[in-house]
């Protein structure tokens, strides 16, 4: 074989080599660590913020604005074509014309998060370089940018959207037109203010990136669930959002980091007159902001645990609506405790209310899991099937178990009792003065078991049918 042939086929192999290793990557979390361990362990002596900056320089982080916080990514080194390619495209955030959005990574609680933010947040932790710099370099940069050139939105926030495959995820659609920020977007900017935060208090603590990545996405919750569940974890990500970030020094530092990218990029000072403005744009999104993340609870979408299509024409409820009814599933009578196994409860769910019960979709509003999150069901706005006689007057929430004897998880009735349902009221699903009951209060069954009945008797606005005079 002469020279010139070998080093064709040399050629050849290893663009072969580094084809099959950036499709052995899909852009779910877990894949995205197993990309980063392969960097740390090429150079097992490199620290936590060398690998930052290898993965800023592959995916472009590199503006002045970042560079105002954080060393220029320049000066790192650089990693090979394969895994700089896979990064660039799992880091690098934007959202397409067919409303495609890359720079997002599937996580293995169900939702998803851009890196971008979530990478400059731990950096910024890591190095300490400036007060709080993990706070304007997630969130309040391009809450301000943002919230100044779409002064005129109403609505800043959203939407969610789904992968094409929830095991080997490749291709994000939004489920419509994008505002502002897409709900992976603020679920990377939360991770990477949680994460930067308390690295910051404790940078000793933090060994190797792909190890707090895995630890904080990756917990395997044990039998019961969320409430032994540790604190630093994603599916605690907004509760511990809320004990980072209060709307008005959310205000402030917004303010703050307009004023200091115009001095970067050399724009003159802002005007009283446009700063009074701005100021009132960036209220106005901070109250839908609190509003959808740190009062209402985390959802999973429809089209994220795999349900069918809805069969027939929906009916619409006349909102606000006077009732919240409070339903156990009795089979499956074991509580789910992982993203899969509660979306495979509610595919079983869906099939036995379509096929065995002929109604067009699940019976519920929505469904409570005990892995830290609320299942969309018929949602918000359609009527469901889930209380005889009285669907069009309430809204139906079940808990994934046979609570007969036992209770649901702490945590799981939290989400229901105190954000779900101060969600509705506070959307205009629920009257304030909704009257909580359960099934068995209307129905002849029950449901939702004696344990949970009981427990569910002492929640503020429980209150039981009153007989009807003839």
């Amino acid at each position: 074989m002469d020279k010139g042939w070998w080093k064709l086929t040399l050629a050849l192999l290893v663009l072969l080599v580094s084809t099959n290793a950036e499709a052995s990557f899909s852009y779910h979390m877990e894949d995205f660590i197993r990309a980063v361990k392969q960097i740390e362990d090429e150079d097992p002596g490199s620290d936590p913020a060398t690998v930052l900056m290898r993965l800023r320089r592959a995916a472009g982080l590199n503006d002045a604005f970042i560079r105002h916080f954080l060393p220029d990514a320049q000066a790192a080194s650089e990693m090979p074509t394969n895994l700089s390619e896979y990064f660039r495209k799992a880091v690098h955030h934007r959202v397409l014309e067919d409303f495609k959005e890359e720079g997002v990574v599937l996580t293995p609680d169900g939702t998803t998060v851009t890196v971008a933010p979530l990478l400059l947040g731990i950096e910024a932790g890591i190095l300490k370089t400036k007060r709080q710099a993990h706070i304007h370099l997630t969130l309040a940069k391009d809450l301000g940018v943002s919230f100044r050139r779409h002064s005129s939105g109403t609505h800043y926030l959203g939407p969610d959207g789904c992968w094409n495959n929830v095991t080997s995820p490749q291709v994000f659609t939004l489920s419509s037109k994008p505002n502002l920020f897409t709900i992976a977007q603020i679920n990377g900017r939360m991770d990477g203010m949680i994460l930067g935060t308390e690295i910051s208090a404790n940078s000793s603590c933090l060994l190797k990136l792909s190890s707090l990545l895995k630890q904080y996405y990756s917990h395997q919750l044990d039998r019961e669930g969320m409430d032994s569940a540790p604190r630093l974890i994603s599916q605690r990500r907004r509760e511990n959002f809320k004990l980072l970030v209060f709307p008005p020094r959310l205000m402030r530092k917004t303010m703050m980091t307009v004023e200091l990218q115009q001095r970067l990029t050399g724009q003159p000072k802002m005007k009283m007159e446009t700063k009074r403005k701005l100021r009132a744009v960036v209220k106005m999104a901070i109250k839908e902001f609190v509003h959808m993340y740190m009062d209402c609870p985390p959802i999973i979408s429809r089209c994220m645990w795999g349900a069918e299509p809805y069969r027939g024409t929906p009916t619409s409820l006349s909102l606000p609506l006077p009732f919240l009814f409070i339903h156990h599933t009795h089979t499956p009578s074991e509580p789910c405790l992982t993203f899969e196994k509660c979306s495979a409860d509610m595919r079983a769910m869906q099939r036995f209310h379509q096929e065995d019960r002929g109604w067009d979709d699940i019976g519920y509003s929505f469904v409570a899991g005990s892995d830290g999150y609320i299942y969309e069901g018929r949602g918000w706005d359609i009527q469901g099937a889930h209380t005889y006689g009285q669907n069009s007057k309430g809204y139906g929430v079940s808990f994934i178990g046979d609570y007969q004897t036992n209770l649901p998880s702490q945590h799981a009735m939290s989400l229901v009792r105190d954000q779900l349902a101060s969600c509705a009221v506070n959307r205009g699903g629920l009257v304030s003065s909704y009257t909580l009951q359960g099934h068995r209060d209307v129905v002849s069954t029950t449901c939702p078991g004696d344990a949970f009945y009981k427990e569910i008797s002492t929640w503020e606005h429980f209150g039981k049918v009153k007989t009807q005079k003839p």
